[in-house]
């Protein structure tokens, strides 16, 4: 029997050290050949790590949420034949991985990681995704559970769910005996805990009115994986790139009826289309116009780059955070093709399948809410961008027009730009190009 040590792989595009997101193996248990053993985040998808042989693992590298250069040690299997290391030069101890659990939370991002030389890959990569698991909360973090309850002070653990059907029934999680991996509560836990009358009372002692139960619990969340990622890209833009956001109201009661009459016409044969393709194509018309918008600035060599193509950034939310797929040559499609392909990016982010050329290259960015989208918001760039237009909701209101009180459709535009860059004219007479297609929505479709 001998020892392979699988390395963290050289990713690519310069990286020098990754995120290690969680284990699909523990110590002393089995991996088969082309097995997955541990999932990875770059700065811009998630990434599989298989192993190229077949063994049982003798240690794990490193924790999840934890720092690992290229070229580390990744993982050490012990296999059949020489292997391609010494069990001489294995870790002292091997420490098991450690449960996971998925809370959803956000904090303060994590600073960035140093750079360290990068070494050749041991093993094969497969890029799969651009969001990452739920933070984990490591159970040493946790510390001690005595017969299944925590100690004082210490953090529950438990899904979103158990916590929200834990403050119905006004049970307060640290005194729940956990039966789930790693300590974690479990529905069946408080279903246990209630039936033997363990509810928590409400302030003042009566009973009942548990709505008014006092609540001293507290969870610690580790950030990681996508969630730091994001933290570390908006504290980059915002720290690096004084921005000016310009608002606008737009008029789309014309652009919103054409819509219709599309949806009407075509739905059946070439799908639902949405404003935002329209919007897609007038800011794609615009940056023909103002070429100064379509470009990224690297404030390093000080060098801005103007692109003719628009590769068109789509700010997308998935239940791991915020990502921004790229439709590829915006200007060559059509509004179908604009709306199919934003629909099947969107999709791709949200279950997690958007590789890292789907995430890349932007070159102006639309972050868009929809109906929930308030009525002016301050949108941060997407560095090393020079803009973004935000899109907020619509809202029907009386307007004067032609003397006449009418209802109109209004949209507020907020749109934000890199200063440095852009100027304020300049800033707002794109937006007033944008303005004008779709207010003469017939412009959209004049070259």
């Amino acid at each position: 029997m001998g020892h392979h040590v699988i390395k963290m792989p050289d990713i690519g595009e310069g990286i020098a050290e990754v995120e290690l997101i969680t284990w699909k193996v523990e110590v002393g248990g089995p991996v088969a050949e082309d097995q997955v053993v541990a999932e990875v985040m770059t700065d811009k998808a998630m990434v599989e790590i298989p192993s190229p042989v077949a063994g049982t693992v003798v240690s794990l590298g490193g924790k999840p949420g934890q720092m690992m250069a290229v070229g580390s040690e990744l993982i050490r299997l012990e296999v059949e034949g020489a292997g391609n290391a010494s069990a001489a030069s294995a870790p002292a101890a091997a420490a098991p991985a450690e449960p996971v659990a998925a809370p959803k939370a956000v904090a303060t991002a994590a600073a960035p990681a140093a750079a360290v030389e990068a070494a050749p890959a041991a093993a094969p990569v497969k890029a799969t995704a651009a969001s990452a698991p739920a933070p984990a909360a490591m159970q040493d973090a946790r510390g001690a559970v005595t017969n299944g309850v925590l100690n004082a002070g210490e953090a529950p653990l438990a899904s979103p769910a158990v916590r929200r059907r834990a403050w119905d029934l006004g049970i307060e999680l640290r005194y729940v005996p956990a039966t789930g991996p790693g300590g974690r509560i479990l529905q069946a836990d408080l279903d246990a805990y209630a039936a033997a009358g363990g509810k928590a009372q409400p302030v003042g002692g009566s009973a009942g009115g548990s709505s008014y139960a006092r609540r001293t619990g507290e969870q610690q969340v580790p950030i990681m994986g996508l969630r730091r990622k994001i933290a570390q890209k908006m504290q980059q833009s915002w720290s690096t790139i004084p921005h000016i956001t310009y608002v606008e109201e737009i008029d789309v009661t014309e652009v919103e009826a054409l819509r219709a009459k599309l949806n009407e016409r075509w739905a059946k044969e070439r799908g639902k289309l949405t404003l935002l393709p329209l919007l897609a194509r007038a800011v794609v018309l615009a940056a023909r116009d103002f070429p100064q918008m379509n470009a990224r600035f690297d404030d390093q060599a000080n060098i801005v780059t103007r692109y003719e193509g628009v590769q068109l950034g789509i700010a997308t939310q998935s239940e791991v955070g915020l990502s921004v797929p790229v439709v590829a040559h915006a200007e060559s499609l059509d509004l179908w093709q604009t709306a199919t392909e934003i629909a099947r990016l969107a999709n791709a982010v949200r279950v997690g399948k958007a590789t890292r050329e789907e995430l890349s290259g932007s070159t102006i960015t639309i972050s868009s809410l929809g109906a929930v989208g308030g009525v002016v918001s301050t949108p941060i760039i997407n560095h090393p961008e020079v803009a973004i237009v935000g899109v907020n909701r619509i809202i029907e209101r009386p307007m004067f027009r032609e003397g006449q009180v009418v209802a109109r459709k209004l949209m507020n535009l907020s749109s934000s730009f890199d200063h440095r860059i852009v100027d304020g004219m300049d800033a707002a007479e794109f937006v007033q190009a944008i303005r004008t297609r779709l207010e003469t929505p017939a412009l959209l479709f004049v070259e």
